[in-house]
């Protein structure tokens, strides 16, 4: 019993030595990253990370200054790692070679499980080919009646607020009742409950989804390891270890993934026992919920989605919609009330095309040239998401812009990107990046998207990527239902 002891201890012993003598080997190793400028590592074990989260905006904007578009730093372990904000280089990330570089899918796989944000490859493309009718142009004209009825809650909701004289409204709280209201109505064939006048139970998703991305940006560390650890053990066993993390914010994550679990069950549950009619009072059985449920009987065994991975879309459908929705909706109301001149330019847009036709239908409203220029130019300088990270697949080339010096004083026009480097999309840094969009990148002016601008955005120089509306890991045509549900 002892020699058994012994020889199992042994193996442990040497399975730890062999590992950490092949991690050493890989820092001592030469890396083709090491003549690219960047900030020095102050952490072993955490390298630069620490420092990117949760102000991450003043790091960023440094590390530009200091060391250009192409920045290497460090991440666990110190493995060299590298920052990009070059618009040639994000070019082949996120569109020419995005094969070559994986979204960094583990974690929105923990908090929402295995829907379209946490999944890839064939799985990936068979959930994108099961919703797909989804955001066909059709579909999104067949919704506009229930965004505009939502959108008149809303406006009531405020006026009788009003009613008795200037009120304080805190616009992100009922933003966010608008954006659960709009998913439930058009994406899951339902009241939510009214969530203008009697909110439901699940008007605890808004808190919960505000909060969501603070406390996110606050567990770095724990992002990095998730993928290690994924596959370690069953569900439960994952689980209980997350239960005996002693902090907060994991409790946070932990708590709102319940949340998010337990209201999507009941969803799912609620449109399986729900008869064709009730479908109809609301959405006439045309939304998401009810069309991925006849495409997935519809479908051949082989191509079915399990119910988990049902279960995962409706945990995705009500977060993305709910969270990206609220936050923009605030961000745009906000900069607004600070510009006058061009709130009174798009309510003359507005007014003007509502005097002849009243609410506006799909075509209309993406006629509105100037409510269109403040959405983008809102999200091209508040990016919803303001950075995103992708591993390298295979060994491959990222070529720049304009060449960057090196440490050692040389030029460098590409780099050779080993497999398994952490990639770091610097989407906001490029949407405020001098160089591309000019002096003025700093100020908000939906006037540049004019065609009539004489610094209008056809002169930039930025092929393929202008904000995290083009290079989000969602379909293209589900940025085309944010921006119909924004409009």
């Amino acid at each position: 019993m002892i020699s058994v002891e012994l020889t199992f201890q042994n193996f442990v012993i040497y399975s730890a030595l062999l590992a950490l003598t092949w991690r050493l080997l890989k820092l001592l190793a030469k890396s083709p990253l090491d003549n690219l400028p960047g900030p020095p590592s102050p952490s072993i074990f955490s390298g630069n990370i620490k420092q990117f989260r949760p102000q991450a905006w003043a790091f960023h904007q440094n590390i530009a200054d200091t060391y250009g578009h192409v920045v290497k730093y460090h991440g666990l372990g110190n493995q060299a790692q590298i920052w990009v904000s070059d618009p040639k280089a994000l070019h082949y990330i996120v569109v020419k070679d995005q094969d070559s570089y994986d979204p960094n899918i583990h974690f929105r796989k923990a908090m929402f499980g295995e829907g379209l944000l946490g999944t890839r490859g064939k799985q990936h493309r068979k959930q994108r080919k099961m919703l797909n009718p989804v955001f066909n142009p059709r579909h999104l004209q067949e919704m506009v009646p229930i965004f505009h009825s939502v959108s008149h809650k809303l406006r009531d909701t405020i006026s009788s607020k009003v009613e008795a004289g200037p009120q304080e409204i805190d616009m992100l709280h009922w933003f966010g009742r608008t954006a659960l209201e709009l998913v439930g109505q058009s994406g899951l064939g339902e009241r939510s409950g009214n969530c203008f006048s009697n909110p439901s139970e699940r008007s605890m998703l808004i808190p919960a989804f505000q909060t969501h991305s603070p406390t996110v940006f606050r567990l770095p560390i724990l992002q990095r390891l998730i993928p290690y650890v994924d596959g370690l053990g069953s569900p439960a066993f994952r689980r209980a270890i997350v239960k005996l993390i002693p902090f907060a914010d994991v409790k946070s994550a932990r708590e709102m993934v319940d949340l998010m679990d337990k209201t999507s069950h009941e969803i799912v549950r609620s449109k399986e026992s729900s008869n064709l009619v009730a479908n109809e009072e609301v959405g006439g059985g045309k939304d998401i919920m009810s069309i991925l449920s006849n495409a997935n009987k519809a479908a051949a065994e082989e191509d079915r989605l399990p119910d988990a991975e049902v279960i995962a879309q409706v945990s995705t459908m009500v977060f993305a919609a709910t969270d990206t929705t609220s936050s923009a909706l605030s961000r745009i109301f906000h900069l607004l009330a600070q510009d006058p001149e061009a709130q009174g330019r798009l309510r003359d847009e507005i007014r003007a095309a509502r005097s002849q036709d009243g609410d506006l239908d799909y075509k209309q409203l993406d006629a509105l040239e100037y409510l269109d220029a403040v959405i983008r130019e809102t999200v091209r300088l508040y990016a919803p998401i303001p950075f995103m990270e992708r591993t390298a697949n295979k060994d491959t080339v990222l070529p720049f812009s304009q060449p960057i010096v090196g440490i050692d004083g040389t030029d460098i026009s590409e780099v050779a990107i080993p497999k398994g480097t952490k990639v770091t999309v610097a989407v906001m840094r490029a949407n405020r990046d001098p160089e591309i969009w000019g002096d003025d990148a700093q100020e908000w002016k939906p006037e540049r998207w004019l065609a009539s601008s004489p610094d209008k955005v056809a002169n930039v120089h930025f092929p393929g990527v202008y904000s995290n509306m083009s290079v989000s890991h969602l379909p293209c045509r589900k940025n085309i239902l944010l921006r119909v549900r924004w409009r």
